[in-house]
Formats: structure tokens, sequence, C-alpha cells
């Protein structure tokens, strides 16, 4: 079993990886910086992972890859250096797309302390007033990152909605929905899948809700 595809029709040529400073600098990054430079880096360290005929032959079979087979979802697999709290602006810079579309998995626990999984736009933050109103809890709030991780059973910052250790209701952000294809974890640090909002959907079957921040 070679595992999924990496580049398919619509996707990128692997050469986009080796994107160079000035491209990296349409994003608002001066170029030559460290920070681009860094990028950089790690799009050629992640490049050294595949192959000439678009199959990755290194990424972790996590569980949420394990879910994601089974339920029979297409997906590419991304992998790349992990940045402790570099979040999803440096996801979406190291693999050169929108931060909306790269999609933050976060659990989060309402007043009896019951847990429940927010999939939000990664440029975006979670109002957890609106998000409290539209599912009918007096209150909710991020769970304690330790508390997080015996939930979902995945560390923070590889927290994936697929292959969840424990049932918790999920609620996706509506306009996730309407996006052309989303990156979101699979289940490690530094290892995003892109997939489609239908199979998104189709898989985890989320309540959908307007929760974002007002003005985000």
């Amino acid at each position: 079993d070679q595992g999924p595809r990496l580049w398919g029709a619509e996707a990128r040529p692997a050469g986009r990886v080796l994107a160079e400073p000035q491209e990296l600098s349409r994003h608002g990054l001066a170029p030559g910086s460290a920070r681009v430079r860094s990028i950089v880096r790690t799009r050629r360290a992640s490049a050294a992972l595949r192959v000439g005929d678009g199959v990755a032959t290194e990424y972790p079979v996590t569980l949420a890859v394990r879910a994601l087979r089974a339920a029979n979802v297409s997906f590419e697999p991304h992998v790349f250096a992990y940045q402790a709290h570099g979040g999803t602006r440096h996801s979406a810079e190291v693999l050169g797309v929108d931060e909306h579309r790269v999609i933050k998995t976060l659990i989060f626990e309402d007043e009896t302390r019951a847990p429940l999984c927010v999939l939000m736009h990664g440029d975006c933050e979670v109002s957890t007033k609106n998000l409290a109103r539209q599912i009918g809890k007096k209150r909710v709030a991020p769970c304690d990152p330790k508390v997080a991780e015996k939930h979902s059973g995945y560390l923070v910052g590889g927290t994936s909605p697929f292959g969840l250790k424990k049932r918790m209701p999920i609620y996706a952000e509506r306009t996730i929905g309407v996006l052309d294809r989303l990156f979101i974890n699979g289940g490690a640090r530094g290892f995003l899948v892109a997939i489609s909002p239908a199979e998104l959907a189709r898989v985890l079957a989320p309540v959908w809700v307007d929760a974002t921040t007002e003005g985000a």
C-alpha cells in the first residue's frame, strides 16, 4: 500500500515547494529575511519526502490517516518542519497557501466540562459567546492543553478531527464548507492533509455554525 497520491490533477507541481524568497515576499514577507530563509529551507526539506512520480514516500500513519483511509477519503499529505507556536500562519507560509484555507482543530469544553471539537479558519478566532448561544450551552471555553490531549488523543499542535480518542460533537465554521480545498491537521505536528470540504462534511458530519469573532 503506497498510500494516497500526493499531487493530483488540481494540485501544485512539486517544483512549487521550492519557492524562492521573491514569491514569499508577495505574502508580505521581506525578501532575504531570516523568516523567509527559514520557510524556504523548510519547503526544501519537505520536498525531500517526495519522489518523481508524485507519491509521498514518508508521512506518519496516524489514527487520522487510518480514519481517512477507512472512509475512502482522497487526501494529499504535506509534511514539514514543525515550529512551536507557529500555528496556522507558519503552516500556510511553508505550504504557500492562504491561511484562511488552513483549518485549525480546537478542543473546547462546556459548563459540564464535556469536550467538543471546533473547526475554524486559521486566520479567524472563535467567539465563545456566539458558539455557546448557537449550540445551546451556558458557556464554552478552550480546554487546558493537557486536558485537550486526553480528550483528543493527540498532542496540541497535532490535533486532528479525524480519529479522535473520545466521541464528541464537532462544530465547523460555516464558511469552511465553501472553500475549494482545505488543509487540516493529519494527526501529528508538522503534518497537514489537503482534502475537499465535501469529504470533511461526509466523514465528520459536523454541525455548521457562525462562530467567528466579530470583525475577524
